[in-house]
């Protein structure tokens, strides 16, 4: 396959820098990380790839269609890998108007920027172009105690996330239909692994735990997510931009459904084993577990069937639930600092939700 220029956006998140170092690492591709660099973008999650010739790093909103318009005609993208999503819950029920008019309007105004740029390719670029769009398992809603989610379930958001990411779904595929430009596009699972930021559950307890902090769980703890290493997921996304169908929608997985009281006791057991100077008086780290008031509209079970990306194009996570957890547990004790770093007061591991 030949070298392609890929634009990233959103890729100083936790996914997107997953993203963009697989790209520079495991593939001779060119890579334009386009980035608002909100609270949860972070640079140093890229230190690694910075000076490589092949990456290049742009600060801006996909909101702002002239510097979109302006990212198009400089950089004369392949593929658009598009990311860039206010993603917590939480804070979608605190103040939903960001995740409106970053998910939304900001996915609208990123489609007609690269339908008017695709409109105006040579014939043979116009063949290899694709526009990948990144979502989410949520906007399909509450599984219930059976089932999976497939391609064709229906979609039922619970939260304005939720419903600001099915809303970006559903204009994608209209572009498609509408307009025949060429979108695939792929609903994730709950993702762990490195450079995670520390609101979402796994580096909230780990960094909690550490500290000899309470470690909140919502409601009974009984809520069931399926759970993707982040390096596997990223490896999927290169999977589907560049082989998968045009039109087609593709669910990534990790064949991981754990209970959430079940992933905090396997983080809290590897915490036992990994350390011996407990904070002050504990003797294990599940003592720190404590229930708290669930969020509203909290689904109860998440679950993703990834049979088809797993028969049509190969794609399966090499990372089992156990070896990923330790893996992630072992990066967050090997890298304090980086978490120090992206705490910078804007959060301080409180519970968001009302």
């Amino acid at each position: 396959m030949m070298s392609k220029t890929i634009f990233v956006t959103g890729g100083a998140g936790f996914i997107g820098s997953a993203l963009v170092r697989f790209l520079i690492n495991e593939t001779d591709n060119q890579v334009v990380n386009f980035d608002k660099l909100t609270y949860a973008g972070n640079l140093e999650s890229l230190k690694s790839i910075e000076a490589n010739e092949r990456y290049h790093f742009v600060q801006g909103d996909i909101c702002d269609k002239a510097k979109v318009e302006q990212m198009f005609a400089q950089y004369q993208p392949d593929y658009i890998m598009h990311l860039a999503a206010e993603s917590h819950v939480d804070r979608s029920i605190d103040g939903p108007d960001e995740f409106i008019q970053t998910n939304v309007v900001g996915t609208y105004i990123l489609l007609e920027a690269a339908r008017s740029y695709f409109y105006n390719l040579a014939d043979d670029r116009k063949t290899n172009f694709r526009f990948h769009h990144i979502s989410t398992d949520e906007v399909y809603g509450d599984l219930g105690e059976t089932g999976l989610f497939t391609e064709e379930t229906s979609y039922d958001p619970s939260s304005p996330y939720s419903a600001s990411k099915a809303a970006s779904d559903h204009l994608v595929k209209a572009w498609h239909r509408t307009y025949q430009f060429p979108v695939v596009v792929t609903n994730c699972s709950n993702n762990y692994g490195s450079f995670h930021f520390p609101e979402k559950l796994v580096p909230l307890i780990i960094l909690n735990a550490l500290d000899g902090k309470a470690l909140p769980i919502y409601g009974d703890g009984k809520q069931v997510r399926d759970w993707l290493y982040v390096d596997d997921h990223a490896r999927a996304l290169y999977k589907v931009v560049s082989e998968g169908k045009l039109g087609e929608t593709y669910n990534i997985g990790g064949f991981n459904e754990k209970k959430n009281i079940e992933v905090v006791n396997t983080i809290c057991n590897y915490l036992n084993e990994l350390i011996t100077n407990k904070p002050d008086g504990l003797t294990d780290f599940n003592d720190l577990i404590t229930y708290v008031k669930d969020r509203p509209g909290h689904d109860v079970r998440y679950a993703i069937d990834a049979n088809k990306i797993n028969k049509e194009l190969d794609w399966h996570p090499e990372e089992t639930f156990d070896s990923g957890i330790k893996k992630t547990v072992e990066w967050y004790l090997g890298n304090l600092d980086w978490c120090k770093h992206v705490q910078d007061g804007s959060y301080q591991r409180e519970r968001l939700g009302n």
